[in-house]
């Protein structure tokens, strides 16, 4: 049946681990498996849930400075589930052993394996009409697009316009071969070039909105390239793209809508009642895209024991005093353990959030758009951005940017990245956001650190090197690739 259409043999490309020694595998079928041939077969195949939904949990939930360690419930989780969190959590080089696959690359790869199959074969499918078939190509594309970028801020240096054509990049990868065995790392600038390259091409032929926001749409590639422009520090660029996203949600039939927290945390509101687990908002839901212009989740909780995982985790301290005490996304922490014992030292976790949003948010694209405006010096419409989400955020008398800063656009860029701390804490953009402000002048000189507080009722600090916004590439990828050289 077609439905079975993803179960078409996948491969490890950058590990070499293939699935049969035969060289044309794929020209034959398996046993219950369908090879794509009709143009409905290569929709299906852009429309199976591990484009969508990553039931393991992402490196950037560890390495943002957002987060603390309560070192006795987060031993137990490293002991039960994985020792890779410690050493992430620590800033540590080596993060994986030899013979790891790490989840964050194989679910990429397979992903780009796909894409590339559409990519390259669904113009000559056949039962399809030649603008279902554009329509697919440019969706594959904006979706590698997408894997690009994430591979690329995991295993490559912060866009640099002075260094990124010989900083060291991520394999770009153009075909479905398995048989394909040596692979060139690249540069920063060509994959960021190659991604741009995507992106502007798959945009004439996508929707204005997709049938489901967890496929790609023209509003949502807009607002990837403008995410992509934000991060090389092109912030003319960028506006554009975001200023076309927005428009294409005023086009848009059910386009994504901000939650207002007033309403839906007021009595008899929706994210009622507020369980042990936290309100039933869109972190605790995974079928709730309200908020999503293009709908991916990775797992963030802590109650189903897979991949990385906020056990033991909490808010810094410094994070946590970013928030005034009216604001309601505080409603999505809470004082206790998943086993119902207090956390000490009146600090907080965010226990909400199941999964992590790692698409396109709402929330995101008016913060990316309120800072390129204050970075081209609109302040008006910087100030007008943050201030939108935040009123739907917390009660509209405190929701306003304090006038000193809303006319100082020092202060009002230092405000917004403020904001992206307070809408995604404990989520993963936070490391992110440390890796292209590393760069910027404005934030020049930051340092940064994790805390664990031990069992004893000390602290141990872990302060993060520069070469940490960087990941090393594991070793299974070195093996596969002796010509690779690895980041420090």
């Amino acid at each position: 049946m077609k439905k079975n259409i993803y179960k078409i043999v996948w491969v490890f490309l950058l590990s070499g681990v293939v699935f049969s020694c035969k060289k044309d595998f794929l020209q034959v079928v398996p046993k219950g498996v369908l090879i794509p041939t009709v143009t409905s077969d290569y929709d299906l195949l852009m429309n199976s849930f591990s484009f969508y939904q990553y039931s393991n949990g992402l490196p950037t939930l560890l390495l943002g400075d957002d987060i603390v360690e309560e070192e006795s419930h987060f031993n137990y989780y490293v002991t039960n589930a994985t020792a890779s969190a410690m050493q992430l959590f620590q800033y540590q080089g080596i993060i994986y052993k030899v013979g790891d696959a790490p989840l964050e690359i194989q679910n990429y790869m397979l992903n780009v394996y796909a894409c590339n199959k559409v990519i390259n074969e669904v113009m000559a499918s056949t039962e399809g009409t030649d603008a279902q078939k554009k329509r697919l190509l440019a969706e594959a594309r904006a979706t590698r697009a997408w894997i690009n970028f994430q591979l690329i801020n995991f295993y490559g240096k912060p866009y640099l316009a002075s260094t990124a054509g010989t900083d060291p990049g991520f394999p770009i990868i153009e075909k479905a071969d398995v048989s394909q065995k040596t692979f060139s790392r690249g540069t920063v600038q060509g994959m960021y070039d190659f991604i741009i390259k995507d992106l502007i091409a798959a945009i004439p032929d996508l929707p204005v909105q997709s049938v489901i926001q967890t496929r790609m749409s023209k509003t949502a590639a807009q607002g990837i390239l403008g995410k992509v422009y934000l991060f090389m520090g092109k912030n003319t660029e960028a506006l554009t793209q975001f200023s076309a996203a927005f428009a294409g949600l005023a086009a848009s039939a059910t386009p994504a809508v901000l939650y207002d927290y007033n309403v839906t945390l007021a009595p008899g509101g929706s994210f009622l009642p507020i369980s042990f687990f936290g309100p039933n908002y869109p972190g605790n839901n995974a079928a709730d895209m309200t908020e999503s212009i293009l709908a991916k989740t990775s797992n963030a909780g802590d109650w189903n024991g897979q991949g990385f995982s906020n056990t033991g985790l909490e808010l810094n301290p410094q994070t946590q005093a970013l928030f005034g005490p009216s604001d309601l996304r505080l409603q999505l922490y809470a004082n206790h353990f998943d086993d119902g014992s207090t956390v000490p030292g009146g600090r907080i976790r965010k226990y909400a959030v199941q999964y992590a949003r790692i698409g396109l948010q709402l929330s995101d694209l008016y913060l990316m758009r309120a800072e390129v405006r204050g970075r081209l010096n609109d302040l008006a419409g910087a100030t007008e951005d943050v201030e939108y989400l935040r009123k739907h955020r917390m009660p509209l008398a405190d929701a306003a940017v304090p006038s000193a800063t809303a006319s100082n656009q020092t202060a009002l860029i230092k405000f917004i990245i403020e904001e992206r701390q307070r809408e995604f804490a404990q989520e993963g953009y936070r490391w992110f956001d440390m890796r292209r402000l590393s760069v910027d002048p404005i934030f020049a000189g930051i340092t940064y650190s994790h805390t664990m507080y031990t069992i004893a009722g000390g602290t141990q600090t872990y302060p993060m090197p520069a070469a940490r916004l960087v990941m090393q590439l594991p070793p299974s990828v070195m093996a596969a690739n002796p010509n690779f050289v690895n980041n420090q």
